[in-house]
């Protein structure tokens, strides 16, 4: 722990530069591999076998392991140390890296991407954290634009990415991919980064235990809904009991003295609003993504090159939008910024929704694939700042935790129920099957984004401003007790 009289080394614009750096590309690693798999999954079907739930899973398995354990990684951090557990799970997501590019077999593969998530929980919400010490409370909206647009670019250009690993080398390189950058990042953030520690409360073992068995029943039940039925007793099992679980979590956020997630933070309408619009722009986005890149290639024909390639109007348009919101954010407030960006997004993709068909042209897509890509940069920096401003300084490792939370949990959620939609109404027997599921499942994701667009309006026109803390000052007991 710090002493608050000694200035930190690394402290000012030189370390406010190394902490973005660092936090960026562990941040890019992990965002990464949500989506990379996308346009590798004909040649992993092909490699290793495994039907379309198990395709499901290479991208669940990472996502909701990701997702019910980002808070619980956020309490570790602040109680035992930030830059600590920082470097420990990008550890253990480097190591899991290189299990997934060896797996013998889609079981193993799934394994591994399980354990890419533990790692990803416990370093990613950190990364928010450890970025907000290091930089003075009026840059951050900036620098949180260039932190997003990272994020955002590594969750859009995953296809890309993806796509040419596969076609140019392997599948496997898609993950042989993190295990240099980590090497080369765990060093830098031991050296570069300061330690800094949160409230130092109690972990919470049951909240975590409640939250993850409950989001594993009802997501495992999504993907076998179509497969095994809507009423066979493991889909009605896992819908009921996952549902009674997440309720109990609820309730033990309300009851216990150090829940993981307190409820009372739901009280706050900036808090909740940013929270809700977080979670639904997640279920459609990461459907429509996860059915479009396949789209491009298994009806139009692309290779996974040609696919990501021409989704570039949309995967770049983040890195241009995303600072500019970020500094729109800064001036006339985030409330604006990222309720127009879900609107955008939310057009985006009901103009795919229009145009679906198995001959439509390039031409055709792109002005959706410009609105969405611009959407999404307008998203992502000014959430970040509301979803870290609508808290005290003593709980944005919670925030953190959370936010990131709800956006996973709604990715592992909109893969599920866009499939579903996609499996229902259509299906892989041929192109015209593909785009008649494809249709309704992208009604879907743009109805869920919209939703997000009007949970956004919600969120007050004034922000509560946050006190700065001092760079790698511990938050003090008298602080956590006023909280």
């Amino acid at each position: 722990m710090s002493d608050p009289q000694k200035k930190p080394p690394t402290a000012g614009r030189r370390g406010a530069g190394w902490a973005l750096l660092v936090t960026s590309v562990a941040g890019f690693m992990a965002a990464l591999d949500n989506l990379v798999v996308t346009t590798a999954l004909p040649s992993i079907r092909e490699d290793l076998g495994g039907g379309l739930d198990d395709l499901e899973w290479t991208v669940s398995a990472y996502t909701l392991t990701f997702a019910v354990l980002l808070m619980f990684g956020a309490t570790l951090g602040d109680r035992f140390g930030r830059r600590r557990l920082f470097i420990t799970g990008l550890t253990i997501f480097t190591g899991a890296s290189a299990g997934a590019a060896l797996a013998p077999g889609i079981d193993g593969l799934i394994a591994a991407r399980a354990i890419q998530g533990v790692g990803a929980a416990i370093m990613m919400p950190l990364t928010l954290t450890l970025l907000t010490a290091a930089v003075p409370a009026a840059k951050r909206g900036m620098v949180y634009g260039i932190w997003s647009a990272v994020n955002g670019l590594a969750v859009a250009s995953g296809p890309l990415i993806g796509g040419t690993l596969t076609e140019h080398a392997s599948w496997q390189w898609i993950f042989w991919l993190n295990v240099p950058l980590g090497l080369l990042t765990i060093p830098l953030a031991r050296l570069r980064l300061n330690e800094s520690y949160g409230t130092g409360a109690r972990l919470d073992i049951k909240g975590t235990v409640l939250a993850s068995t409950g989001l594993f029943g009802i997501v495992y039940a999504l993907i076998r809904g179509n497969p095994d039925g809507w009423t066979s007793a493991t889909v009605l099992t896992g819908l009921i009991a996952g549902g009674a679980l997440l309720a109990a979590f609820v309730v033990h956020g309300t009851r216990s003295a150090s829940p993981m997630l307190p409820m009372r933070l739901f009280r706050s309408r900036a808090f909740s609003a940013i929270n809700a619009a977080s979670l639904l722009m997640f279920v459609g986005m990461f459907g429509s993504i996860f059915l479009l890149s396949q789209f491009l290639q298994n009806v139009i024909g692309y290779s996974p090159t040609e696919a990501g390639l021409r989704m570039l109007p949309w995967t770049g348009m983040p890195m241009i939008a995303a600072p500019i919101a970020g500094y729109l954010s800064d001036r006339i407030g985030g409330r604006p910024v990222v309720a127009a960006g879900l609107a955008l997004q939310a057009t985006g993709l009901a103009w795919f929704a229009l145009i679906m068909a198995p001959d439509v042209s390039y031409t055709a897509q792109l002005p959706a694939l410009v609105i969405s890509g611009i959407g999404m940069g307008m998203y992502f920096a000014p959430a970040a700042n509301l979803a870290m401003s609508s808290v005290r300084p003593s709980e944005q490792g919670i925030a953190s935790g959370a936010n990131n939370a709800l956006r996973e949990i709604g990715g592992a959620l909109g893969i599920a129920v866009l499939a579903s939609v996609f499996s229902a109404q259509g299906g892989y027997g041929s192109a015209q099957a593909f785009t008649d599921g494809l249709g309704p499942a992208l009604w879907v994701g743009a109805a869920a984004v919209a939703l997000a667009a009007a949970a956004a309006v919600l969120i007050p026109r004034r922000e509560t401003p946050v006190r700065a803390e001092p760079v790698g000052v511990p938050i003090s007991a008298d602080e956590h007790a006023a909280v």
